[in-house]
């Protein structure tokens, strides 16, 4: 892996519309710096939420528990959902947006043996267990509640980086995944073929980027 694909990304890559952010994040890394070595997995499934969506945490305006959606964008959105998952976002666009890209899945690059540790797995196991949907995502990186707020483009512990982007050839385009209003929106975005993209459906939109 070169030097540059672990370059932070620009905060300007990060201050645009949530459909369009989803679709770029595929290929890029997250990187946790926390302990250790690092750990490193490539981003391969997003979804896109924003203020004038019904799905949105933040569709019914601010409150404590979504107020980092509204704040700038690079910031990790956390919130604890079914009473026992963690999941992680990335906010996105201008300040007091309200908008964020769910990260879905990935696929683990380094520090497997401690993302199995915090899964609970024992070898022999499925690797597109570690990170392969996004409670599972949150629990191989630790991510819990105080993680919420968290600057990926400013701390040193835990980042997103460049990595590399994926061509559009290679992109599906879906609904989202799990959600009983907005289900019209194809804001579902995930790197076609690859094993480690969650369990959700796998017929296509289309490919390529938002329209």
């Amino acid at each position: 892996m070169t030097a540059g694909a672990l370059r932070p990304l620009p905060r300007s890559f990060l201050a645009r519309p949530a459909p369009i952010v989803a679709r770029e994040l595929l290929g890029r890394l997250l990187v946790s710096r926390t302990a250790g070595r690092p750990l490193l997995a490539r981003i391969v499934e997003c979804e896109a939420y924003q203020e004038d969506d019904p799905a949105s945490h933040s569709f019914r305006g601010r409150a404590p528990r979504t107020e980092v959606m509204f704040g700038p964008p690079g910031h990790l959105y956390v919130y604890f959902t079914y009473g026992m998952h963690f999941c992680m976002n990335v906010v996105t666009g201008r300040a007091g947006e309200g908008s964020a890209v769910l990260l879905r899945a990935a696929e683990p690059l380094d520090g497997q043996e401690r993302m199995a540790e915090a899964r609970g797995l024992v070898p022999p196991y499925d690797p597109r267990l570690l990170c392969s949907g996004p409670a599972r995502l949150t629990q191989s990186f630790g991510v819990r509640r105080e993680a919420n707020g968290i600057d990926l483009l400013g701390d040193a512990s835990f980042a997103l980086a460049s990595g590399t982007p994926v061509p559009d050839a290679e992109v599906g385009v879906s609904a989202r995944v799990g959600i009983r209003v907005g289900r019209e929106r194809p804001w579902r975005f995930f790197v076609a073929g690859s094993p480690f993209v969650s369990r959700g459906p796998r017929e296509l939109t289309r490919r390529g980027s938002p329209r």
